[in-house]
């Protein structure tokens, strides 16, 4: 079960576990796509934990699977 607060969907954010049980997909596959910029990743803290947008997953699901790096 994915828990999200109650803050407003455009500001809410989303862990890597959590965007991969919404695609459906291992979390390093979220990784891999932060990186190849297929996501837009935030990193937070001193470990560098990554955190996305709702908005974001949101528009990779809308797009489908051959969705490509976000445009600026």
């Amino acid at each position: 079960m994915i828990v999200v607060s109650k803050m407003r969907p455009a500001t809410t954010l989303l862990t890597v576990a959590q965007v991969a049980a919404l695609l459906n997909v291992h979390p390093n596959t979220v990784r891999r796509w932060a990186e190849l910029g297929v996501l837009r990743a935030l990193r937070i803290g001193p470990r560098g934990d990554r955190r996305f947008y709702r908005s974001e997953v949101e528009r990779l699901l809308e797009a489908g699977p051959k969705a490509g790096p976000l445009e600026d």
